[in-house]
């Protein structure tokens, strides 16, 4: 009974997404990786570009890695995009594996997501969205709820103060009126090592630089993620 709600408050109020307008499953692979540390509202327009830049797993694979990295900047956690590049290489020349878990830097949550909503296997990708639903109403869901619960987590049953009374699953939730403590927050950007290295990989978009110029324990850390290459003293794009 709760799923038959879910689904029809879902037809009603269901975000429309642009990857959710196909079954391709690269480009459902390219959105789950810019989704995984990145806000929808600012990730579609970075989607919709990337795809118009390489629309095929082919073209992706064919690319350079340091247009790839460039293309990435903005969204955050850059490994991700070394990580996309060389998945798209592998299915490039192999296919697309049995599990998809062997790819790099996909888990068991995007695995199961691109066999949801490309391959439409019956498995239910379980984000943190839809783990929270799970567990506050204690109910169960199938596979054709995905979309839905991932809505109804990001939009009403918020982490720290749900918004019960939209709730199409409100009437029977064991959870309904709870408040809960706020979630442990990301440390601070400013002055951080994570801001050093996005100002360094900044730097080293634009030109080679001088490894003797730059903060030399972040290009070390950005080197082991193969965001860039130090030859001769130079510092540089893959």
């Amino acid at each position: 009974m709760a799923e038959a709600a879910l689904l029809a408050w879902f037809e009603e109020h269901g975000r429309d997404l642009p990857w959710r307008r196909t079954r391709d499953p690269y480009a459902i692979l390219v959105s789950e990786v810019m989704l995984q540390q990145t806000q929808v509202e600012r990730v579609i327009p970075r989607y919709l570009a990337w795809l118009e830049c390489w629309p095929t797993v082919q073209t992706l694979a064919a690319a350079p890695m340091g247009d790839v990295i460039r293309a990435w900047q903005g969204l955050g956690y850059n490994r991700r995009a070394v990580n996309l590049h060389r998945a798209a290489e592998r299915i490039a020349a192999s296919g697309w594996p049995d599990d998809l878990r062997v790819l790099p830097g996909v888990g068991r949550y995007t695995a199961d997501a691109v066999r949801r909503f490309a391959f439409e296997e019956d498995v239910l990708p379980v984000d943190t969205n839809v783990l929270r639903v799970q567990e506050r109403t204690g109910a169960s869901f199938s596979a054709a709820a995905a979309h839905a619960l991932m809505d109804l987590g990001a939009t009403v049953c918020l982490a720290r103060v749900p918004r019960c009374g939209r709730c199409p699953l409100a009437g029977d939730c064991p959870s309904r009126g709870k408040r809960y403590e706020p979630l442990r927050r990301q440390s601070r950007f400013e002055g951080s090592f994570r801001q050093r290295r996005a100002e360094t990989l900044r730097l080293v978009s634009g030109r080679s630089r001088p490894l003797e110029s730059l903060d030399e324990p972040v290009v070390a850390a950005l080197a082991r993620d193969g965001l860039v290459e130090v030859d001769q003293g130079l510092v540089r794009l893959p």
